[in-house]
């Protein structure tokens, strides 16, 4: 049964080597999507991440394909109708980079803090001033999480880490996780007026979407930062740009926007089924982001170190290996059939 990994770069290329370079695979750099599905045609199972097409019209041109792995744990940039309806089974990455994305969470608030890039910067051009760079300190500021699941619990213990109270809000909140990692569960009304720093990490679900809108930055603190390294989904981008041209919010680190696998496709604003596909206001905002003063956007990178994609790609490696004996791991289309399923049928 071929498989195709898609989207890995030469550190992932090496790891697949390593896990599974005695199997049948291939792994390619590119992207999968409507202009290269056709090559792929013959293919059993893929493992892409976020950026490849997994729409209706590329999936269709998969005529053989049984079983998708993501190497993400969201996976609403696959058409799961369609694959219901064509017996393909989807598994995803469910946890992942607990420590890692806890950790690149104040690698941004320490840049905003301290004004890292804008100093880095300077000094590159030869220029020693501090005019305009001063900061501010961590200690004492109030840390908003929005999400209490293990990667809000370990920001919660490495903000008490630098002398930061720490409020939580979640639907489903652990009181008990809660007093261990030295957080204190709350409405999300008082969070957003009591916090310094607001964390996002919720997941992606149809409630997340917009979660930080013009109603919930009304409600912060004035200078508020805002970190978020879960779901670019969750705070409307053109409220946020207002929020920080008013001062309402001081600062945001990004990890992730909106509609990021299409930010990139600027050319392609115009076109028609571009536009009824995307939302080209959206799009303009988080471009606007993108050069803000006050504002770090990284690429998606908070879960990218050697240790995450190794553990990453070895649960993916899991995932398929079950389907093809004939189990289901981390299937999120659990009604559909496993490929030993598949066999069972056709030789009947």
């Amino acid at each position: 049964m071929n498989v195709v990994f898609f989207e890995t770069d030469d550190i992932e290329k090496k790891i697949l080597l390593d896990l599974y370079g005695d199997i049948d695979y291939d792994a390619v750099s590119h992207t999968l999507n409507a202009g290269n599905a056709d090559k792929y045609s013959e293919t059993e199972i893929i493992s892409c991440f976020i950026y490849s097409d997994l729409s209706r019209e590329v999936l269709e041109k998969l005529k053989r394909l049984k079983f998708i792995a993501t190497r993400s744990r969201t996976y609403d940039h696959i058409d799961l109708e369609y694959c219901n309806q064509n017996g393909i089974a989807v598994a995803n990455v469910p946890a992942y980079g607990r420590d890692t994305v806890a950790e690149h969470v104040f690698s941004l608030l320490l840049c905003l803090s301290r004004n890292i890039p804008h100093a880095a910067q300077r000094t590159r051009e030869g220029n020693f001033s501090a005019q305009g760079l001063q900061g501010f300190d961590l200690y004492g500021r109030t840390m908003g999480i929005i999400g209490t699941g293990a990667i809000g619990l370990q920001v919660a213990k490495i903000a008490g880490a630098f002398g930061m109270p720490v409020l939580g809000y979640d639907i489903r909140p652990d009181h008990t996780a809660a007093m261990e990692a030295g957080l204190t569960h709350t409405s999300l009304e008082k969070l957003l007026a009591q916090s310094d720093v607001i964390s996002l990490h919720v997941a992606d679900t149809p409630e997340a979407v917009r979660l930080l809108s013009d109603k919930e930055f009304s409600m912060m603190k004035d200078g508020v930062v805002i970190i978020n390294t879960a779901v670019g989904a969750a705070i409307d981008v053109k409220a946020l740009l207002q929020a920080l041209s008013s001062g309402k919010v001081g600062a945001a680190g990004l990890d992730v926007l909106p509609e990021e696998t299409a930010i990139h496709e600027e050319a392609e604003f115009l076109r028609e089924a571009f536009s009824a596909k995307h939302d080209p206001e959206t799009l303009l905002a988080s471009h606007a982001l993108l050069h803000h003063r006050n504002v770090i956007v990284t690429p998606h990178i908070a879960f990218y170190t050697k240790e995450t994609v190794e553990g990453i790609l070895r649960t993916t490696g899991n995932n398929i290996q079950a389907f093809q004996e004939g189990r289901q791991l981390n299937v999120v289309n659990g009604t559909v059939a496993t490929h030993h399923d598949t066999i069972i049928a056709k030789a009947g």
